[in-house]
Parts: structure tokens; sequence; C-alpha cells
């Protein structure tokens, strides 16, 4: 039986991974949870699977739910140390990495460094740090599987084909809600419309990255180190109906694709359970229900964003750090109307243009570059909203 922890339980990976492991008592159990200020729905995901050890961000939380749970077989730690103690768990068969953002980086890589498998959920680890990540996953000779269902799907198309033999990885993107947009409506779009993604139902940060297109740009940043794909070989298509969840083309001319319905359980349970597969039951995909599936062009004029990731991952050493903190001020300033839609990609471009690119060495140059790029982002909302 295979001990799983999930880092970022309460969030919709996380109750998807919960949601396979309560369908699969035989095969897996839950050693720990981390979450980070939702104590209460914490204290649900305890009492249903009984884990070990639980860490919550806020030492508040931590302590509400200490007090109101008062079980000495539960484990209850708080702030940053406490998450990275459940991630370094040494009885962890995998840990499922699911922390939204920046956040994710320090248990993650900690986890890799205690000699914890990991099943990568959050890209923001691979993209401002994905280097050091498969540096460190190389020394202990251990994989990093992906759940992205992007990334899984390359993954799984891949399988049994040299690398040597790779022409392009093709990564598809839905186009979020605004792909028939014009620039002035976007000027316009309001959160609320944002936040409709047109297949998915996930969180709110990658719901707006979806919708910038974003979300793609840090795809093809995280392919990059799983896949040790130069950037020349890494390509986006726009495919509306997320279908097809990214291809892998060959010299031979060869294409080869990973299809299913929108369902993160799907590449969820293929890294759990790697290398088999199990029965999850989805509705069959009847592909003549669909009828057509369509392609089209990333549009980088409407959706400037893709155009930052590109430079980030040309400029390396610490840009995509830069790239993503600016990002994640940026969205969370949306998220609370302090700036437009189309302000997004601004502020992205002013802390890019305004920070000096470093060399990545180590943790601490990318945990240097999201600070600087956070301030430096704060300060360009500041003057937009002045």
């Amino acid at each position: 039986m295979k001990q799983i922890i999930i880092l970022g339980s309460t969030g919709s990976i996380g109750a998807s991974t919960l949601d396979i492991i309560e369908r699969f008592p035989d095969r897996f159990s839950v050693l720990g949870l981390v979450a980070g200020t939702s104590d209460d729905k914490l204290e649900e995901q305890i009492r249903t699977f009984r884990p070990k050890i639980v860490a919550l961000s806020d030492g508040v939380a931590a302590k509400r739910l200490r007090d109101r749970l008062n079980d000495p077989t539960v484990e209850i730690l708080d702030g940053a140390e406490g998450i990275k103690d459940v991630a370094c768990h040494p009885d962890s068969d995998l840990v499922i990495s699911a922390i939204v953002g920046a956040a994710g980086l320090v248990p993650t890589l900690a986890a890799i460094q205690a000699g914890r498998r990991v099943a990568l959920a959050n890209k923001e680890p691979m993209v401002m740090a994905g280097q050091l990540m498969q540096d460190e996953a190389q020394r202990q000779g251990l994989p990093i599987f992906p759940i992205d269902s992007e990334h899984s799907a390359i993954f799984q198309s891949l399988s049994g084909h040299r690398r040597e033999d790779v022409r392009r990885i093709i990564l598809t993107a839905s186009g979020g809600p605004f792909w028939d947009f014009t620039v002035e409506q976007m000027k316009a779009a309001t959160l609320e419309e944002a936040l409709k993604h047109p297949n998915w139902d996930m969180g709110a940060k990658i719901t707006i990255d979806s919708a910038t297109l974003m979300n793609k740009g840090l795809e093809v940043i995280e392919a990059r180190w799983l896949f040790d794909c130069p950037p020349s070989q890494l390509d986006i298509v726009v495919h509306r109906e997320s279908i097809i969840h990214s291809l892998v083309e060959y010299r031979d001319g060869s294409v080869m694709a990973q299809l299913g319905l929108p369902d993160m359980r799907t590449p969820i349970s293929y890294a759990m359970n790697y290398p088999e597969r199990v029965p999850l039951d989805p509705p069959p995909l009847d592909l003549w229900t669909y009828g057509t599936l369509t392609f089209y062009q990333a549009d980088t004029q409407r959706f400037p964003c893709l155009n930052l990731a590109y430079e980030a991952l040309k400029g390396g050493g610490t840009l995509p750090a830069t790239l993503n903190a600016a990002n994640e001020v940026a969205v969370d300033a949306f998220l609370n109307n302090g700036i437009a839609f189309v302000d997004i990609a601004r502020v992205i471009d002013h802390t890019m243009n305004a920070i000096t690119p470093q060399a990545l060495t180590c943790l601490d140059d990318a945990l240097e570059a999201d600070r600087c790029a956070r301030e430096t982002a704060e300060s360009c909302i500041h003057s937009l909203a002045s």
C-alpha cells in the first residue's frame, strides 16, 4: 500500500487525489496533508482519512484546528518549516505537490532532497528553478511524475520512444474564455467573465492564467525542464475542445497524442499508479458526439503573456522566477479588482524589464528573484492605480 502526502489538499487537485484514494483503499492511504488557511476543510479531511501528520501555512488556523480536533494521534504543524516536515516525512511513498504558486517550490524541492518521490501538479517549482529540481532528482535517482494534463499527455506520448527521435513537443491550450474577444473587448473584460473557463473546473488563479494564456507559457517552461527539451522544440496549438491534451512529433513524421475527456483524475491516477492504470469508470470518449476537433495558432498579439513566457525561457537564469512572481502579484491584483485584465501583461512586462536576471545557482537565487519581482510588481500596480 502506498502512503501518500498531499501538499495542497484543500484545493481542486487535492480533492481529486483524495477521491482516488477513497476509491482504492487497498492501494493508498493518506500519510500527510498540507493546506494554507482552510482549517475547516482540512479538519473534514483529517476525520475522513486519518493522516498521521498535517500542516497549515497559517499558525492561527493551525491553533484553531488543534483546539477543535484535540486528537493526539494527529500531529498538527504550521508555517514553512511545518510544511517542509510533512513534505519530507520518511514514510511517504509519493508526495503530490499541488500548492498553488511559488509557495510550492521550497517544500517540493525539500521532498526531492529528502529522497521522496514527487508527482508535480503545480508548475511553479519547475518554472522558478527547473534546473535545480531536475539536478536534485537525478542525484537522488528519482523520477518526477507530471500531473498537469498537458505534461501527463507528453509523458505518455514519449513512453516507449527514444528522446533523440523527438522533433517537437506540442502543448494544447483551450484558449480560455477570451479566445474570441478583440483587444477592445479584453480591455473591458470583467472578473466574472475571466473566471468562466470553457472546459475545466479549476481554482481562481489558474483560471485567470488560462484566460491570459500565461498558464500555457508557464507550461512551456515546465516542459523544457521536465522533458529536457530545448525551447526551439516546444510549440503551442489552441485546441478549444480540450480533448487532445498534448502531442509529440517524431522526426519520421509520426505524431503521438493523448486524448481524453477533461478530468484531472485521469492524470493524477496515472502518476499515482504508474506504470499501472486503474479503472476510474469515466464516461466514454465518444468522438462522434464532437464531430469536429478544432486547432488554431496562438495569437500572441491579443495574448502577450505567451511572448513574455518565451522571453523568460530564452533569457534563462532567474528570469522565469521573475516572470512567475510578477504574474502572481498581477493576477492577485486583478482578482481583487485592483487592475484591469489587460494590465496583467503590462505589470509582468514592466517587472521583467526592471530587474536584471542573474544566474540560477541555488535555491536562494530563485527566492531572491521572487522577492524582488514581487516588490517591483506591487510598485507598478500602485502606479497604475494612482
